[in-house]
């Protein structure tokens, strides 16, 4: 069942259409927690086009921050990464509430705890890493008022 979830939550469509249906629904209902798991919408800036991109992530809490998984259902790694990478400023939609933030990949032994949290979470995470060589990106997002 995880494996079609991711399947068919990572296709292109769905990720566009989500975050039209998030946004306007406010993240209510099965938009705003799948399985248990809160939805949010990162809003990236496209590394080589500069254009907005919205994406919809499984989120996660520690503390004040938020984690979110760059799985993509095991496949390649997902474009949003890169644009993190490249400009780790960008913006997150929890419900109606848009908040800037700044990403960085977390390191062990961070990345060892808040993996753990997010595969309690949602189990396909495990698969999801098993059906990849690379090692699936954890991500921190923290507040930032310049982003």
């Amino acid at each position: 069942m995880y494996r079609l979830v991711g399947v068919v939550g990572t296709s292109r469509i769905v990720t566009r259409l989500h975050a039209v249906a998030y946004r306007l629904l406010g993240g209510a209902g099965p938009l705003g927690r799948n399985f248990g798991v809160r939805n949010v919408i990162l809003t990236t800036t496209g590394r080589r086009t500069g254009r907005r991109r919205e994406v919809p992530l499984y989120a996660f809490e520690d503390g004040s921050r938020v984690v979110v998984i760059g799985s993509n259902a095991g496949g390649h790694e997902p474009a949003w990464i890169a644009n993190l990478r490249a400009n780790p400023g960008a913006h997150l939609r929890v419900g109606r509430a848009v908040r800037a933030v700044r990403a960085r990949e977390a390191e062990p032994p961070e990345r060892d705890r808040l993996w753990a949290m997010a595969v309690d979470g949602f189990p396909g995470y495990a698969l999801y890493q098993e059906q990849t060589p690379r090692p699936i990106p954890v991500v921190v997002l923290e507040r930032h008022e310049d982003s």
